[in-house]
């Protein structure tokens, strides 16, 4: 199947261009904060104990959880800075907006909503829906 070509004024694609930059900017800042919360720090530190007992069991648990779950959320976060990234890329490559499932261009809303977005409204739904995505 043939691509087509979406159709953006420069003044557009820089547009979008400095939103993606700017949405990488704000994950790299969230990261580098999750990552000082919850790597950086000893398990006294998180509990906040400043005595000299030991830590109870029930709060290691607690804590080892939201340990994980900030983990996770870097984990997604690094995901998302890789579709940002192929993104730029493809502005670079003059093949954004242009969906890389059914190749017909994205609409302009959606970009402006998920301006790292891979695909048309339809295609993603298709794809969700068959647990590709």
């Amino acid at each position: 199947m043939k691509a087509r070509k979406q159709k953006f004024t420069k003044k557009e694609l820089k547009a979008y261009q400095e939103k993606l930059f700017s949405l990488r900017d704000e994950i790299f800042s969230q990261m580098r904060d999750l990552s000082q919360d919850t790597l950086m720090k000893s398990q006294k530190d998180i509990s906040g104990d400043i005595s000299g007992y030991s830590i109870h069991m029930a709060d290691v648990a607690s804590d080892n959880y939201e340990r994980e779950f900030n983990l996770g959320l870097v984990s997604n976060e690094r995901k998302l800075l890789m579709e940002i990234d192929e993104a730029l890329k493809r502005i670079e490559e003059n093949k954004f907006g242009i969906c890389l499932y059914c190749n017909k261009p994205i609409a302009k809303k959606r970009l402006n909503a998920i301006p790292y977005t891979r695909y048309c409204k339809k295609c993603q739904e298709k794809l969700e829906k068959e647990g590709r995505v």
